[in-house]
């Protein structure tokens, strides 16, 4: 066997990889008081919001993928919220803009994650609502030791706040500085709101599902949305530059409910691998599993060598000029033959032995494609800020803002398996802090997710009333034998999918165990147009981790890849937990990049 940093950890009674210890520890708290995989899902995602508030918040989204003990058909948790009922592009041109900002109120999608998560307690969990919120509201009330990287995140946007979001300035700055890393930091009025939450839910009645219930209706329709409602029509400066009031009011989070939703699928390799539906990017993956099959050459699917690693390249940036042309939250996205067979033939049949710059939708049912015009180059080239986008990782493994492309991306992940079967994997999102400035009733901010959208009529991702943004967030259930066997996934942004990619190669087909597939050294691509203000596509580009060896990467060099190398521990994110659907026995791994993520289970 070879080195890894840390134990693939077995047992029989429960598992749980998350982005953060404490909130992975805190799950492991709601299995060990005789909870499932649900309740502990939900315990964590309540406290990744007050550990990472960088990096997803309860104003953000939240995708799931979950299966049963009882019903091993995988079902997809759709938190994802949609844009407001103003939000129009002709809005978005008087203003005089051309892409929706990075950041500000402007960007805000209707909160989405918070209704989610208690929805998936309600109909599968077992605990209470108060016994799972617990966690996060002793860390909110009484402190956490803060993250390094959300002190150096706030610095970032410093000046920001103390000239202009004066309420997030009053959250995270003690006399004008940013919080100092380790310090017990303390949200209390956070805190107070999820006991308002659980307080107004027990008065409904007896029945968890009652108050649970209860407590839906207070965030959808009442004391959160009143305050969402006085605050996110005011004015601040956005990564425009310039001051712009939002759009989302308390009518649009009373008619937002989360969804229960059917998986996109594909059998693989004697797997059965579930994703999201067109509205989020979760099917690139899918594509891109298909046209490496198609391609029909088993040294094609090692994602260690120059040979692999070229091919998923070429096939992942096939699939992502599909998702760029096809993909969104219409009716009319040609799913079922996106993922044929026969379409990733002809693909597959475009990938040549160099590099290609070329952004190369296809044509599914004979369909022309549609691209934007920012893509096509007919707008100028937008700039981003301190503000800007998605919250990116350095090479150091410090945040950056800068779009550099190199390590863009990140945010939270949380898988769970239980001792009855019970799996979930999701990708709490959105909501980062310095996504737009903090609701100072509730101790917390809206999200941008709004920049996915284009302001361009008639393409499956451009902006309308009600329709969901083209999420990142990509969580993945695979099954075996139609039994559930292995959930992961990974922050990343566009780079998601793409570090599953090789994970899933590495374990599903390589056979190496969870741990030594996550530390495998790991690569992506930036040649595609990118999800997140401002943008950017970088043509060729392939960013690898230098620990892939001199060889592989002037073997890349060879095909025509530009590689920028990056440093050896920089690049994914990856969690997962496994079930062996012969023995029962529970696995699990966590990423070791950036020390954070953490594996926790018996």
């Amino acid at each position: 066997m070879s080195f890894t940093t840390r134990p693939t950890l077995e047992g029989t009674f429960g598992m749980v990889s998350s982005t953060h210890w404490i909130a992975s520890q805190a799950a492991m708290r709601e299995l060990e008081l005789g909870g499932n995989a649900f309740d502990a899902a939900v315990c964590a995602g309540f406290v990744l919001h007050v550990v990472e508030p960088h990096l997803n918040g309860p104003g953000g989204d939240m995708p799931a993928i979950i299966a049963t003990a009882a019903d091993p058909t995988p079902r997809v948790l759709c938190g994802q919220g949609p844009a407001p009922a103003a939000a129009t592009i002709g809005h978005y041109r008087s203003e005089g803009l051309d892409l929706v900002p990075g950041s500000g109120p402007l960007a805000a999608a209707v909160p989405g994650a918070v209704d989610a998560w208690l929805l998936l307690l309600r109909d599968h969990g077992t605990r209470s609502l108060e016994d799972v919120l617990a966690p996060a509201i002793g860390y909110a009330r009484h402190g956490h030791p803060l993250l390094g990287r959300v002190a150096a995140t706030v610095e970032t946007v410093r000046e920001l706040f103390e000239s202009d979001w004066r309420t997030s300035a009053d959250l995270w700055l003690e006399d004008g500085k940013a919080p100092v890393p380790g310090a017990l930091f303390r949200n209390p009025t956070y805190a107070d709101t999820l006991d308002r939450l659980v307080t107004e839910g027990r008065a409904a009645g007896t029945t968890r599902e009652a108050q649970i219930d209860c407590a839906r209706r207070a965030w959808g329709q009442g004391f959160v949305a009143e305050a969402v409602d006085a605050f996110s029509r005011k004015a601040f400066r956005d990564s425009s530059g310039e001051r712009h009031g939002g759009l989302v009011t308390g009518a649009d989070l009373a008619a937002f409910r989360a969804t229960w939703e059917a998986p996109a699928t594909i059998d693989w390799q004697g797997h059965t691998i579930a994703k999201t539906g067109a509205w989020g990017q979760g099917p690139t993956l899918l594509q891109t599993l298909r046209v490496l099959d198609a391609l029909d050459d088993p040294e094609l699917l090692d994602p260690s060598t120059a040979a692999g690693i070229h091919a998923s390249t070429e096939a992942l940036k096939l699939s992502f000029a599909d998702r760029e042309a096809w993909y969104g939250d219409v009716d009319d996205v040609p799913l079922g033959t996106l993922l044929s067979r026969g379409y990733a033939a002809q693909r597959a049949a475009l990938v040549g032995e160099t590099a290609s710059r070329d952004l190369r939708p296809g044509s599914p049912d004979g369909r022309e494609p549609r691209l934007a015009a920012y893509v096509r180059g007919a707008v100028p080239q937008a700039s981003g800020d301190a503000t800007t986008g998605e919250p990116t990782v350095a090479p150091t493994g410090e945040p950056t803002v800068a779009p550099t492309g190199v390590t863009r991306g990140d945010t939270c992940h949380v898988d769970v398996v239980d001792r009855w079967g019970n799996m979930v994997s999701a990708t709490p999102s959105g909501g980062w802090l310095q996504s737009s400035p903090t609701i100072p009733e509730l101790g917390f901010c809206l999200g941008s997710r709004m920049q996915m959208f284009w302001l361009e009529e008639g393409l499956p991702s451009s902006l309308a009333p009600g329709r969901r943004p083209r999420t990142t967030l990509t969580p993945t259930l695979v099954l075996r034998d139609g039994v559930p066997h292995l959930a992961c996934g990974s922050p990343g942004g566009d780079q998601q999918d793409q570090w599953q990619l090789g994970f899933l190669l590495r374990h599903l087909v390589g056979g190496q165990d969870l741990q030594e597939a996550i530390d495998a050294p790991a690569w992506h691509t930036t040649s595609f147009p990118g999800s997140f203000y401002p943008r950017h596509s970088e043509p060729r580009v392939v960013v690898a981790e230098a620990r892939l060896g001199t060889d592989v990467i002037a073997g890349l060099e060879a095909r025509g890849h530009t590689v920028h190398v990056a440093d050896p521990w920089s690049l994914g994110r990856l969690c997962a937990v496994s079930r062996d659907v012969d023995t029962g026995v529970l696995r699990a791994g966590a990423n070791p990049r950036g020390m954070q993520g953490y594996a926790v289970g018996r």
